[in-house]
């Protein structure tokens, strides 16, 4: 019998019996596949096909779990369309009124009905490209309408009796140098005014490139009228215009005044209000307080106002200490004086009669026809209300100073008027937006959004 005089020790493994990097999960496998082992590469690319699989079993699982939770969302209706428009050229807007779709086109204007889809008339005379075309229904059949084309005219049309009539092209002009374009066209409900923003050399301005606002005061009840009474009028400019030849076409290209006048058998529009936008503040240039009074005593004033009075030598000094003080941040953002001003852009509504706007008694308001409009250009601070119940026999291009002013903390960024009229939504800079009631006159909310954000557009729903 042999008896061990030592204890049992485990003798050190060897260099063959060390396990290899492919077999450490050597436990983890099948022994009966033990001999199916695939040499290299063959394990590489069986490797790289099982991560195929793999991926593309992820994906699948996700997209299934997408579709389960869609099938549980509500699924929106779907419409196909029911009716298809056959148009000459090519379609750039469209405005409905009453039951009439008035499509413009890359010639020109066409209308067609609601019920059956129908051309039942078109005007293509200048042949001029519609860009933006605005509608509003009068009554009795009659629709007015203002349309913009590529070069920035608004032509003002009565559609009467299934035909165009050409009224008048609001900013006309006979010298083309000084002919201004349209940047914005806003037609009030019921087609009682239009507005017309406009950007170029303003006629009785001495300065050139600029934007200014015009309002325009359309006579609807005159036209109701002389369309009643020569009801041939509108059927006699449709044979007209199918009658021209290409010389007057050619006529009518180069000078759209001749136009405005052959086809003008109604009313033409009045110029109401000429809004131009504020100037900057600026030092006062008289030498005492006296000589102000004196230059406008009418009688509401009280005091000498020494300490009102700011001369340009103190805004010069204001100015000189500020650019000191930020002197490095004015370098940093790389500062540029232009002389050439940028047109400024204006947002504008009709404003329906409430207790901001307050008439005269010797004024009549109607519920439903605007009694103002609300200004406020790019970068201004102050919300600015016109009334339109003005007196003709005032000069129109006196630059009329504003009726009402609302000053906000930030220049505004943007407006909306909901579609009662009654509520007024204003949206500063700042990311602060507040809801005013124009009947009550007092602010309903003020939301204040993250400072990071900078509002574009709002709109009530």
């Amino acid at each position: 019998v042999y008896i061990r005089k030592h204890p049992l020790e485990i003798p050190p493994p060897s260099e063959k019996d060390w396990l290899k990097d492919e077999e450490e999960d050597f436990f983890l496998q099948d022994p009966d596949r033990k001999c199916d082992a695939l040499p290299q590469p063959f394990r590489m690319i069986n490797k790289l096909v099982m991560e195929v699989f793999e991926n593309a079993m992820e994906i699948i699982e996700r997209r299934e779990m997408l579709r389960e939770a869609q099938k549980q969302k509500v699924q929106p209706t779907k419409f196909f369309p029911t009716a298809e428009f056959q148009v000459t050229g090519k379609a750039n807007c469209l405005a409905v009124s009453g039951k009439y779709i008035f499509v413009g086109l890359s010639i020109g204007l066409a209308a067609f009905e609601v019920s059956d889809c129908k051309e039942v008339c078109a005007w293509d005379a200048v042949k001029t490209e519609i860009c933006a075309i605005h509608a509003s229904d009068l009554g009795n059949d009659c629709h007015v309408l203002l349309a913009v084309d590529e070069m920035g005219l608004v032509w003002l049309f009565c559609f009467h009796k299934e035909s165009f009539v050409l009224i008048k092209i609001l900013n006309e002009m006979e010298d083309i140098s000084k002919r201004s374009t349209s940047m914005e066209v806003v037609l009030s409900p019921g087609g009682d005014y239009a507005g017309v923003l406009l950007q170029g050399k303003c006629r009785n301005m001495v300065y050139n490139t600029k934007a200014w606002l015009e309002i325009y005061r359309l006579p609807k009840d005159s036209w109701l009228k002389e369309t009643e009474k020569n009801p041939g009028a509108a059927e006699a400019c449709g044979e007209r215009r199918s009658s021209w030849t290409s010389a007057d076409i050619f006529l009518l290209q180069e000078s759209p005044v001749s136009a405005n006048k052959a086809d003008a058998k109604l009313s033409l529009p009045v110029l109401l209000l000429q809004v131009k936008p504020p100037k900057p503040v600026t030092g006062s240039s008289f030498k005492s307080p006296l000589d102000a009074l004196k230059k406008v005593d009418d009688g509401s004033m009280l005091g000498l106002g020494y300490d009102h009075l700011i001369k340009d030598s103190q805004w010069a000094q204001q100015e000189a200490i500020f650019r000191s003080t930020y002197r490095e941040y004015l370098e940093a953002e790389g500062e540029r004086e232009s002389k050439e001003e940028i047109p400024r852009r204006a947002t504008f509504h009709f404003l329906l009669p409430s207790r901001i706007l307050q008439v005269g008694p010797e004024m009549k308001v109607q519920p439903d026809v605007p009694a103002g409009i609300s200004v406020h250009w790019d970068g201004s601070h102050n919300l600015c209300l016109y009334l339109l119940n003005r007196p003709l026999e005032e000069k129109v291009d006196s630059d009329p100073k504003p009726d009402v002013v609302w000053p906000c903390a930030a220049p505004i960024a943007c407006s909306a008027v909901s579609s009662c009229s009654r509520y007024l939504a204003l949206a500063c800079e700042d990311a602060t937006i507040t809801i005013w009631d124009k009947h009550l006159g007092y602010p309903l909310s003020v939301t204040a959004i993250l400072e990071e954000r900078l509002i574009r557009s709002i709109h009530f729903l």
